[in-house]
């Protein structure tokens, strides 16, 4: 997959329990997409749920179960963790307050958040949302080994404390000069949002993105642990056991990754933010201007493109337990988001391939 997962996961196999796609007859042939989730199921997830949108016909599948002591599948209106997809929410706010003349793209980091960064003066805000600041990766420096985990699943963190990892460390490269997948970025861009806007950055998120889309179902939890509505349990294997992670407090992935939404919102979102509804023109252009070394890596948002030729757009996501997908193609006429518990990358797993070339190719 083009996006790096925010945060790492640890796979359990999982049983496939196939369930039938509700939707009108279209073009994408809904067998081939449940025989792709029955194998992902089959060969690494606990259960997947997904939902593909023409524009003019839904499909939603499932396969799996939501928790490995009970034959219930998974809820294709179900809550999950988000993981790096927060990402593309934070860079969506901060491309607005560029549009109002509130922030500046290449102004540096250091006029905003003056002293947050040693090097501050020299990166820009632009950096920070393409990866190319050379900042540390602050989850590097976290024990995210699963036993480690474990010690660490329900401490709080600040922003701050985030950063202060990533500090401690030098700069991966001179600023501007390379493109290397960052979760420190996005800490800094919620610290941005906050301190430009005067509000947390989940205030923003709900006022400028949440609220005016009506995703009613999308949270930014902070410090709260569970999962709110229906959902599928995460888990990784940790002492030899496999251990239940769903609860965790993700104050630990901040703005890079610590929202909760569904498929249907991810959708709506995806198809808003790429259809021009949430930017002015100019920040739309930025928002998927790439670099000759950003591996088609945006500003919070990454291309793909398939083996068939099709370039799609969206973002991929991690935290442990979850993986998550949000791609369209660039006029959104087809979109896919779909949540995998308990398996490593989705790309990584038997039947991603077949699902994402017959969705969209």
């Amino acid at each position: 997959m083009a996006a790096a997962a925010g945060l790492a996961l640890v796979g359990i196999a999982g049983t496939a329990v196939a369930e039938p796609s509700v939707d009108a007859a279209g073009r994408i042939d809904r067998q081939v997409v449940q025989r792709a989730l029955d194998e992902m199921a089959r060969t690494g997830a606990q259960g997947v749920q997904l939902r593909v949108n023409d524009g003019r016909r839904e499909i939603t599948a499932r396969s799996g179960t939501a928790r490995i002591d009970s034959p219930r599948p998974v809820p294709t209106d179900g809550r999950f963790r988000i993981g790096s997809i927060t990402k593309t929410f934070v860079s969506t706010v901060v491309l607005q307050l560029v549009g109002e003349g509130k922030v500046e793209l290449d102004a540096p980091v250091g006029r905003y958040l003056p002293g947050l960064l040693p090097d501050g003066d020299r990166i820009t805000v632009r950096q920070v949302l393409q990866h190319t600041s050379g900042l540390f990766n602050y989850t590097s420096a976290l024990p995210l080994d699963p036993d480690g985990l474990l010690e660490i699943r329900y401490k709080t963190w600040t922003p701050a404390e985030l950063v202060a990892l990533a500090t401690a460390r030098p700069l991966d490269f001179e600023p501007g000069t390379k493109w290397s997948y960052s979760n420190t970025n996005y800490v800094v861009a919620g610290m941005l949002v906050e301190r430009v806007t005067g509000k947390p950055y989940e205030v923003a998120v709900g006022q400028r993105v949440l609220r005016p889309l009506g995703l009613r179902s999308t949270s930014v939890p902070g410090t709260r642990a569970d999962i709110p509505g229906p959902h599928a349990h995460g888990y990784i294997r940790a002492g030899g056991q496999v251990v239940d992670i769903t609860e965790m407090n993700p104050s630990v992935a901040y703005a890079a990754g610590e929202m909760i939404s569904t498929t249907a919102d991810l959708d709506r979102f995806a198809d808003a933010l790429l259809d021009g509804r949430l930017l002015r023109p100019a920040q739309q252009a930025e928002l998927t201007a790439t670099l000759p070394f950003t591996g088609g890596y945006g500003l919070g948002i990454t291309s793909e493109q398939l083996p068939c030729g099709v370039t799609i757009w969206g973002h991929s996501g991690g935290i442990p337990g979850y993986a998550s997908l949000m791609m369209s193609t660039p006029d959104t006429k087809t979109r896919l988001t779909m949540s995998v518990t308990s398996a490593p990358d989705p790309g990584a797993i038997a039947g991603y391939e077949e699902l994402m070339n017959e969705v969209f190719c």
